[in-house]
């Protein structure tokens, strides 16, 4: 991939990743439109997610760092916060459905979800389900574990192009009662592990394989 396509793909992935638009799949439209030739597709778009994740760990840091801090206190024994363990535990749960569901899709990955038409029509499902969430939205109970894994259920319909990643475990939040801001930070918390380890292990294969 030449620097030039790097920049724009970079400038794409951080204006899109923090906003429920899908940053995935305005890289695959920019690529088609603006005609970037780059190899290992999803790699290079990993390897974004990965400088994502950076800056969601800078923004939340205070948050995830306890959040690790509560995973060496329940690992020791040591008493721990109601509202900090109900964290914990709703990341771990709600990383849960991504990681299975992206290593069930793996191989479709690389060839049918890497279709324009399928974005296009993602980004308007999007659209209507994050419409329904705002429409229905009650705002009325607090996360729990329980919430924490359907969210990730939502978080994982971001693994389809055009589905926003973000926006899809907001919408999620925002259906089983959250606040919006509740479930906007929740939803950037849960989608941390996911970028960082999806980042990871494309940069791990980019090295592999050359």
């Amino acid at each position: 991939m030449d620097i030039p396509s790097g920049i724009i793909l970079g400038m794409v992935q951080g204006l899109t990743e923090f906003l429920p638009i899908s940053s995935s799949g305005h890289l695959i439209i920019a690529r088609d439109v603006l005609g970037l030739q780059t190899n290992y597709g999803l790699s290079v778009d990993a390897v974004l997610q990965l400088a994502t994740s950076l800056a969601i760990f800078v923004y939340f840091r205070r948050e995830l760092l306890m959040t690790f801090r509560t995973f060496f206190n329940l690992l020791v024994g040591r008493v721990v916060e109601h509202k900090d363990k109900v964290l914990f535990w709703g990341i771990v749960l709600g990383t849960i459905p991504a990681i299975f569901f992206g290593f069930l899709l793996e191989n479709s990955m690389d060839t049918i979800f890497r279709s324009t038409s399928l974005v296009a029509f993602s980004l308007l499902a999007g659209s209507l389900l994050f419409y329904l969430a705002e429409r229905f939205a009650k705002q009325n109970s607090a996360l729990t574990p329980k919430k924490g894994l359907w969210i990730g259920f939502f978080q994982s319909l971001a693994l389809i192009p055009g589905m926003s990643r973000s926006g899809s475990a907001i919408a999620g939040g925002l259906l089983l009662g959250l606040t919006r801001e509740e479930a906007a930070r929740f939803g950037f918390m849960v989608g941390f592990p996911i970028l960082l380890g999806s980042g990871l292990k494309k940069l791990f294969e980019l090295q592999t394989h050359g």
